[in-house]
């Protein structure tokens, strides 16, 4: 498997360092508000990386954060009139409770940056000692200075980093670039004892202790959005590299494009969200997962209502293709070998998913066509849905509205009276019957076991349903 590392600029052999033992870092969410889908894109596409590694052979320990205090934090619980954790435990909730509707597996570890203070300390001692860290009035910088290959990860030199940033002049720092380890308390805020007084850690100090705690000095793979590259992960590898004097502090640095909305990338300082449970009220998690998936994992991707109705119509053909053939087929076996050579080459080849996708829609294809033809399915189906769990798939059937299940005689009837119709070679009173139907949501789906219909009541265009290949 070959991927892109963004320390190096160039796709890559992968292979961990010890074995088959993977050590997966993702930076995970600073829970203030409810998880949208620019965060649920990131999870899906390193939850897809991890399914695939473990399917090939690999051990993966997969560790991700909380930012579980900051400033965000801190001005939303005072706005509310809550407490830090109160607010921090609410979206912890809403963070588990929409990926597991996401189908992302549970990483093996989920340490919270409160309950990591003595080792980010223990950390930030040692930076000071040994010259890469100093305090000054309550506060800690590292000494960007101290690390000569500071920004290799960003590929940018401290003097372009100063001309291109708004730094705010900061008396206590020695260069504008050094950046906090620890925050003085400030009144009103949470804190907590440390030998520069009371306060709390920085940002990129979490990490580090965090990634050291739970998977060592040396990690295979570290993960997040693109929006992280600088200044969070080219900070998080001066300190971890200074720290333990380790090379490299991560083998593969992987980022994820970002999820737009308009012309803005979504996120929650600009306010243009759309939550995780309010687009899953609309679309099956397969749908949104395979949203995620069309569009390769570092390009951005613009999120659009149009563009996940039209992948859940196009999952139904894998749903359809799906579905039990006849009893007594005779003709030969559909061969779904062609399509998994093709998934397999895809995925190797830097987590390439929309051909991956590709490849599992053109084995529906050829299942439906062979379901026609009367050829024997059922291996090429099992093969589609092992390919598929690879990138979470369940190919569950979306779940029946009350107005459907209300509905269902009537509906029934209607297909009835459309299938006689179409028998007697009434064809245009066929049309306007299936016409109809799509206009209030239903779409009718034709086939040798008869007509299905299903109801999908966010697609209600007026549309006939896709043509089935």
């Amino acid at each position: 498997m070959r991927l892109y590392n963004t320390l190096s600029g160039q796709v890559e052999e992968f292979a961990p360092a010890n074995g088959n033992d993977v050590k997966m870092y993702v930076c995970g969410v600073t829970p203030y508000s409810s998880t949208h889908v620019g965060h649920a894109l990131s999870y899906v596409v390193f939850d897809t990386l991890r399914r695939y590694l473990e399917h090939q052979g690999y051990a993966v320990r997969h560790v991700q954060n909380f930012t579980d205090i900051d400033d965000k934090i801190i001005q939303r619980a005072s706005e509310t009139g809550r407490s830090e954790n109160d607010l921090v435990d609410e979206y912890i909730g809403d963070y588990f409770q929409t990926m597991d509707a996401l189908n992302i597996l549970r990483a093996a570890e989920y340490p919270r940056a409160t309950r990591e203070i003595p080792r980010i300390i223990d950390a930030i001692k040692g930076l000071i000692n040994s010259g890469h860290a100093y305090p000054a009035a309550g506060d800690v910088y590292f000494r960007v200075t101290s690390k000569d290959d500071y920004g290799k990860l960003s590929h940018r030199t401290l003097d372009s980093m100063i001309a291109g940033a708004r730094i705010q002049v900061d008396e206590n720092k020695e260069h504008p670039m050094d950046f906090v380890l620890w925050k003085g308390a400030k009144e009103g805020e949470p804190s907590w004892a440390s030998p520069w007084g009371p306060g709390r850690p920085g940002w990129h100090i979490e990490c580090t202790a965090m990634s050291l705690q739970y998977l060592g000095e040396q990690l295979d793979i570290h993960g997040g959005g693109q929006d992280l590259v600088f200044p969070h992960h080219e900070n998080e590898i001066a300190q971890s590299e200074s720290y333990t004097g380790a090379q490299p502090f991560s083998r593969f640095w992987m980022h994820n494009g970002l999820l737009q909305l308009g012309s803005d990338k979504m996120s929650k300082s600009l306010g243009n969200l759309v939550s995780v449970a309010d687009a899953l009220e609309q679309y099956h998690p397969d749908t949104m997962r395979v949203y995620f998936l069309s569009s390769h994992y570092r390009s951005p991707l613009a999120y659009s209502s149009d563009g996940a109705a039209a992948i859940a119509r196009s999952l139904d053909r894998i749903r359809h293709a799906l579905t039990p053939g006849a009893v007594n087929d005779s003709g030969p076996a559909v061969d779904a070998q062609p399509h998994a050579a093709r998934f397999y080459a895809a995925m190797d080849d830097d987590l390439n998913t929309p051909q991956a996708i590709a490849a599992l829609f053109d084995l529906a294809r050829d299942i439906n066509r062979g379901r026609d033809a009367g050829a024997a399915i059922a291996a090429a189906q099992d093969t589609l849905r092992q390919l598929g769990a690879l990138l979470g798939l369940t190919f569950t059937e979306p779940d029946n509205t009350p107005d459907a299940i209300a509905a269902a005689p009537f509906i029934d009837m209607l297909v009835a009276v459309r299938s006689e119709l179409r028998q007697a070679r009434q064809f245009q009173l066929a049309d306007g019957i299936r016409d109809q139907l799509a206009a209030a949501g239903v779409l009718l789906e034709d086939g040798p076991q008869g007509t299905q219909w299903q109801y999908q009541p966010n697609q209600q265009s007026g549309q006939p349903a896709p043509p089935q290949d």
